[in-house]
């Protein structure tokens, strides 16, 4: 199971940050940004291997799962 920023809107957001720099903005004066969207992947092979039962609650929440 893994739960990592959303990486489009990690790539959003550089992409703002570089316009930002290329039109004479320091990168001093941009503001650092956290992450506001997360993802949550399970693995069900990697968890049945190992023997752990996933509930269907946190299965059903996760937005990618691999089975």
């Amino acid at each position: 199971m893994a739960l990592a920023p959303d990486l489009g809107e990690l790539a959003e957001r550089m992409a703002n940050d570089v316009h930002q720099i290329l039109n004479g903005t320091k990168a001093g004066d941009i503001p650092i940004y956290q992450p506001s969207k997360f993802q949550m992947i399970i693995n069900l092979r990697t968890a049945k291997k190992t023997g752990l039962d996933m509930p269907a609650t946190l299965v059903a929440r996760a937005d990618e799962v691999i089975e």
